[in-house]
């Protein structure tokens, strides 16, 4: 099974960073916070890119 990206909403700050790296995987929510819409909408690798830019490591693969 694909590895899945998860969200820590305490953390995330609503960047967009990972929207614009990853724009079939995430986007921000209503609450103005980034959420999964398509866990595997982009490869492993550009996921990976986007958790490696979160500037406040709110985004991790699923345990």
């Amino acid at each position: 099974m694909a590895k899945e990206p998860a969200v820590d909403q305490e953390k995330c700050i609503g960047c967009g960073l990972c929207t614009s790296i990853c724009p079939n995987v995430f986007e921000l929510g209503a609450d103005g916070k980034a959420h999964v819409k398509n866990p595997g909408g982009d490869a492993e690798q550009k996921i990976q890119e986007a958790i490696d830019g979160c500037p406040v490591k709110a985004i991790s693969w699923k345990k």
